[in-house]
């Protein structure tokens, strides 16, 4: 909940002047949704630059105030949609069926679903990593065609991580983005993109994405400046 209208062009105009296109990367911006169009509109002329909508609601329409449609996303100038944030499943409450609604009205609008997984701390704790993200793939991706499949990116993210400055050494997020990509697999997902998230920084970018079995980062508040967030897009990726 950072940036409004005003201080995301800013944020985009510095962000432009400091990171030139570069092939084979892809750059996904999720701005509050009050700042989505003016986002959408600074980055129009980037085609390596995509805006991406931090929630949606699975209703395409109606009467629930301040919420925001897929479709309501997509027409001001979405082309993703982040699905189940931890933020989201532990702050707001969001169950594992409401996240599967949410993961298909994405893609019934046409947008990308970037879908979030992960554990709590007293899980990982209790050794239930596998247990629990396995269960939130189940409950958000099962019976959904190979087709849907491929425009789904799941973001690993393990809650205890979340902006506590602690993140998964790049062999333990190995391990789970391994078991993600064998799930995705075994319902023949083409070409699945699985992310890292949680307390990414300038430190341990580089480190993460050495491990192959890392396709991206997810990153939150270490992009909040423009000009360290563009330092981190240009040398993170191997």
């Amino acid at each position: 909940m950072h940036l409004g209208p005003t201080e995301a062009r800013a944020w985009v105009a510095t962000f432009l002047a400091r990171h030139a296109p570069q092939s084979g990367r892809s750059i996904a911006v999720f701005p509050p949704a009050v700042s989505l169009e003016a986002v959408a509109a600074a980055t129009r002329s980037r085609s390596d630059l995509a805006t991406g909508v931090q929630d949606i609601y699975w209703e395409p329409k109606g009467p629930f105030t301040g919420a925001v449609s897929a479709p309501l996303a997509a027409q001001a100038g979405a082309s993703i949609a982040l699905v189940g944030h931890s933020e989201r499943r532990h702050l707001f409450g969001e169950t594992d069926a409401e996240t599967a609604r949410k993961v298909r009205a994405a893609l019934g609008s046409g947008l990308t679903a970037l879908l979030c997984v992960g554990e709590r701390l007293e899980e990982r704790e209790a050794t239930r990593t596998i247990e629990v993200v396995t269960r939130q793939l189940t409950a958000a991706l099962d019976g959904l065609e190979p087709s849907e499949l491929g425009r789904v990116v799941v973001a690993y993210e393990p809650v205890w991580a979340i902006g506590t400055g602690r993140n998964a050494t790049p062999h333990d997020a190995a391990e789970v983005h391994r078991t993600i990509r064998k799930w995705l697999a075994a319902r023949d997902a083409p070409a699945p993109r699985i992310l890292y998230g949680g307390s990414v920084n300038l430190k341990n970018a580089a480190a993460l994405l050495a491990e192959t079995e890392l396709d991206g980062v997810l990153v939150g508040g270490a992009s909040l400046e423009p000009d360290g967030w563009a330092q981190l897009v240009q040398t993170a990726v191997p």
